[in-house]
Formats: structure tokens, sequence, C-alpha cells
């Protein structure tokens, strides 16, 4: 059944990259993002979530480069060397690491699936701020293709960006 996923999604051979879905909800294009930073994909491409649950975890295997302290982003080298920004939610650096869980740091060594932090949905939307996630692939230039999963639910891991080389 994976080769057939894998086959759908264009994964298949050595050129072919997957970047799971570090948050459990609903994948969405970038383009549904209302900051213009991530929704013109001035950052780089890929997708966004609305999330579902309140974890982050890591996409892929790779090290924590930089883990902001306030917990609402954090970013990603994956041990390929691809670069990916997750960005919990709009504007949420004012809350100062308010409804944020940090459990990761940077220089952290993560395998596909460990928990990068937690956030809490109700108090974040309740002080009036959009979770939306968006998921950037920040050195887009070095892949001949970024494509998103996007338009319906995903659970953690599940695959969210096609990188080909």
């Amino acid at each position: 059944m994976f080769g057939k996923l894998k086959e759908k999604l264009g994964l298949g051979g050595d050129d072919g990259l997957a970047v799971g879905a570090p948050v459990e909800g609903q994948a969405v294009p970038l383009s549904e993002v209302s900051d213009p930073t991530f929704g013109q994909e001035i950052l780089g491409k890929g997708a966004a979530i609305r999330p579902s649950k309140g974890r982050v975890v890591s996409p892929v295997d790779g090290t924590v480069e930089t883990m902001f302290d306030t917990g609402h982003a954090v970013s990603l080298r994956a041990a390929a060397g691809t670069e990916i920004l997750i960005h919990v939610g709009l504007d949420t650096v004012k809350l100062g690491g308010e409804h944020f869980t940090i459990h990761a740091k940077n220089g952290d060594q993560v395998k596909k699936g460990d928990l990068l932090m937690e956030f809490d949905i109700a108090g974040i939307t309740g002080a009036g701020y959009d979770i939306i996630t968006p998921v950037v692939i920040c050195n887009t230039s070095d892949y001949a293709d970024v494509s998103a999963v996007t338009g319906s639910p995903v659970a953690e891991l599940d695959p969210l960006i096609r990188l080909k080389k």
C-alpha cells in the first residue's frame, strides 16, 4: 500500500523526498495564509495546516537550527539538507511564549516524530490569534520541484510536501 502512496505522490526513485506533516489538522495551500510573508511564498514554498491538535513533531530526521524562545516557531535542517520552518499561528510571537511549551532546543538532533513543542489552541485563539501553521521549505531554490499535498486532513507525519532534486 505504501508503494502505491509513494507512486501517487511521485516519490519513487532516489530523487524524491517527503516532508511529513509536523501537526495534525487540515492541510491547505500556503496561499490561504493571510500573512503575505507566507501566503506569497516569500520565505519559500510549502503548505499550511489548520491544527486540530496542539503538538508539533519533527517532520524529518535532522537538527534543530533555531527554536524560538517564544516557542511559536522552529527551524530544522533535515539530514538531507532541507531547511524547514514551522511557524505556529500568525503574529503569535506577540504572545511572548504564553500558550507554548518547548520540548527541544537549538542544536538538538531529532528523529522524525520527536516532539518539538506543544501549544494551547484554545488559549491562542482566545487571545485573538489565527493558529494556521505554515510549513515552509526555506531552501526551495535547491529543488527542481516543491509541491504540497493539501485539501485533506493530515495526521502527524503524513506526507505533506514533496521535493524533487
